[in-house]
C-alpha cells in the first residue's frame, strides 16, 4: 500500500484493538468483525464505504497491517478529513488514534467460532496413513526349559522406538483396547495356534509368517485410527520397554475406564445425530457388506496369482536343472551317431543355459513376493478393517441394544411388582427396597439409552472412516499394475539375453524365430 505502515511504529492502542478483535486461531481479522467495528464509529455510511474500499481484504480476512491502516483512516475521518491512502502518507510517522472506546469492550465484536461439527471426520487417506507405520519382525525362537515361544520386534515410525512383544502381550492389548473402545472398529487378532485341519495344508513356518503379517496389519490399523492412535493404551504398547507390559496396559485402562466415561460429548451424542441416523446406518452397512464381498474375491484372485508366480519360479528352476542334467551326460556317443552329430557341442550349450533359467526362476519368485507384499497385503489390510466394522455393527446390535431391551424388560417386571405391592399391602421395608431398586433400574436404563446414542454416534464416525479408507483401492491397483509391469520387464530382459545363446542349437535358425 502507498505509505506502508510499519508495525513497530503503530501506537499501543492499535495493537490493543487488534488483540481484542483478531481470530483466536488465526493472526488475521475477519471482514465481518471489521464491519462491526466500523459500525461503532460516528461516521456516515458513505465515509464507511470509502474506508472499506481503501482496505485490502483477501478470503474474508484483513491482515494485521491492513487493520492498522483502517484504524488510521477511521481516525482521520473522525477528524473530518477525507479518508484516503494519500492523506495517510502525511502522518505515517505519527498515526492518529481513532475513537472506538476501550479495547477490552471490543472483544464482543469477535466472531464466535461456528458450532463444532464433532460428528464429521475431516480426514484424508494420506493423512491417516501418515500417522504411523509399524513394523513387526520375527525374532528367532527362544527355547525355554519346557516350551519355546515366538517373540516379535515392534517398531513404530511415529515414536521412533523398538520394543519386544509376545503374542500374549498382543492378546492383553487387544482385550483392553476392546474394553475401552467397544464402540469403535478394533481389528481382530489372528489365532494363536494353527486350527485343526489346517495342519495338512499349511506348514508351521507359513502359519507363523501369516500370523506375523496379521499382527502387523492389526497394529497399523490401530496406530492410524483417528480416535485411539494417540491414546495412552496404544502409546504404552508401542513404547513401554519394562518387564511387564500386560500389567501396565491393564492399569492404564483401569485409571480411565471406557470411552463413554472419558469422551466429553458422550452424554450429548443424541443432539449431534441426524434424524435419519438409522436409515443412514442401514444403507451404509449394506454397501460396506457388498464392498467386503468384492474385496474378498479380489484378494483370493491376487493370492492365486502370487502362488502361480511362485510355482512358475519352481518350474523354471527345474526346467533349467533338467537341461543341465541333459548337458552333463558324459556318455560316449555310439559310432553310428558320432560322424555327423553335433550333440557334443549342443550338450555344452544346454548345460550353460541352466544359469539363465535360474535367473528367470529368481525373477518369477521376486514377482510372487511383490504380488504378496504389495497387493495381497494391502487387500488384507482393508479386509481386516471391513471385517472389524462388521464386528462393530454386531456388537452394537447384540450388545448395547440387547442389554437395553433386557433392562427395560426387568424394569417392567419391577413396576408390576410395585403395583401388586400397592394393591396387596406388604411390609414397609420390602416396598421401600423395591422402590429403591426401581430408581436404580431407571438410572441404569437412562445410562443405557445414553450409551446407545453414543454407540450410534461412534458408528456414524467409523462408517466415515471406512469411506476415508476406500481410495486405498487406487493404491492396490497401482501396486498390482506396477508389479506386473516390473515383473514382465525383468523376465523379458532375461529371455532376450537368452535368445542369442540359442543360435548354436538351431542350424540355420531352424526352430528359432529371428527377433522382430
Amino acid at each position: 500500500m502507498a505509505g506502508e505502515i510499519n508495525e513497530g511504529s503503530v501506537p499501543a492502542y492499535y495493537r490493543e484493538v487488534y488483540e481484542a478483535i483478531c481470530c483466536r486461531t488465526d493472526e488475521r481479522v475477519q471482514v465481518e468483525v471489521f464491519h462491526r467495528l466500523l459500525q461503532r464509529t460516528d461516521l456516515s455510511k458513505v465515509v464507511l464505504n470509502q474506508i472499506a474500499e481503501h482496505v485490502d481484504s483477501a478470503d474474508g480476512f484483513l491482515s494485521k497491517l491492513a487493520l492498522y491502516k483502517a484504524l488510521a483512516l477511521i481516525a482521520l475521518a473522525q477528524q473530518g478529513k477525507q479518508p484516503s491512502p494519500k492523506l495517510l502518507e502525511n502522518c505515517i510517522q505519527e498515526l492518529p488514534k481513532p475513537l472506538l472506546g476501550e479495547p477490552r469492550d471490543l472483544n464482543s465484536l469477535r466472531m464466535q467460532p461456528a458450532q463444532e461439527d464433532v460428528l464429521t471426520l475431516s480426514l484424508t487417506l494420506d493423512r491417516l496413513l501418515a500417522r504411523d507405520t509399524v513394523q513387526v519382525e520375527l525374532i528367532p525362537e527362544k527355547k525355554g526349559l519346557f516350551l519355546k515361544h515366538v517373540e516379535y520386534q515392534v517398531t513404530s515410525q511415529h515414536y521412533k522406538i523398538s520394543v519386544y512383544r509376545r503374542y500374549s502381550d498382543f492378546d492383553v492389548f487387544h482385550e483392553v483396547l476392546l474394553q475401552k473402545f467397544a464402540y469403535r472398529v478394533v481389528p481382530a487378532l489372528p489365532p494363536k495356534r494353527m486350527l485343526k485341519g489346517v495342519l495338512t495344508s499349511v506348514s508351521e513356518r507359513d502359519f507363523i509368517e501369516g500370523r506375523r503379517r496379521a499382527l502387523c496389519r492389526f497394529l497399523n490399523l490401530v496406530a492410524r485410527h483417528p480416535f485411539f492412535s494417540e491414546d495412552e493404551l496404544v502409546k504404552t504398547f508401542l513404547t513401554f520397554s519394562g518387564s511387564d507390559v500386560q500389567s501396565k496396559l491393564r492399569d492404564t485402562y483401569k485409571k480411565t475406564g471406557d470411552e463413554f466415561m472419558t469422551n466429553r460429548i458422550a452424554t450429548q451424542a443424541k443432539e449431534y445425530l441426524p434424524a435419519d441416523i438409522q436409515a443412514q446406518f442401514s444403507t451404509s452397512r449394506e454397501l460396506i457388506r457388498n464392498i467386503y464381498n468384492s474385496f474378498q474375491k479380489l484378494r483370493d484372485r491376487a493370492e492365486k496369482m502370487a502362488e502361480r508366480s511362485k510355482e512358475n519360479a519352481t518350474d523354471l528352476l527345474m526346467f533349467g536343472r533338467e537341461l543341465s542334467t541333459l548337458g552333463s551326460d558324459a556318455s560316449t556317443l555310439p559310432s553310428l551317431a558320432s560322424s555327423q552329430s553335433t550333440w557334443g557341442t549342443l550338450r555344452q550349450s544346454l548345460k550353460s543355459l541352466s544359469v539363465e533359467f535360474a535367473v528367470l526362476s529368481d525373477k518369477a519368485a521376486q514377482q510372487g513376493r511383490r504380488e504378496e507384499d504389495d497387493v495381497v497385503e494391502k487387500l488384507n489390510l482393508f479386509l481386516d478393517l471391513l471385517q472389524s466394522y462388521r464386528d462393530l455393527c454386531e456388537r452394537h446390535e447384540k450388545g448395547v441394544l440387547h442389554e437395553h431391551q433386557r433392562a427395560l424388560h426387568k424394569y417392567g417386571m419391577m413396576k408390576r411388582q410395585m403395583m401388586s405391592a400397592t394393591v396387596q399391602p406388604k411390609e414397609q421395608g420390602s416396598v421401600e427396597q423395591l422402590e429403591s431398586r426401581i430408581v436404580q433400574q431407571e438410572n441404569a436404563i437412562q445410562t443405557m439409552e445414553l450409551r446407545n446414542y453414543f454407540s450410534l454416534f461412534c458408528l456414524h464416525q467409523e462408517t466415515q472412516l471406512i469411506f476415508t479408507y476406500l481410495p486405498i483401492t487406487s493404491h492396490i491397483l497401482g501396486a498390482f499394475v506396477n508389479s506386473q509391469v516390473q515383473g514382465h520387464k525383468e523376465m523379458g530382459d532375461v529371455w532376450n539375453e537368452l535368445q542369442p545363446k540359442l543360435g548354436c542349437l538351431f542350424g540355420g535358425n531352424n526352430g528359432l524365430k529371428p527377433p522382430i
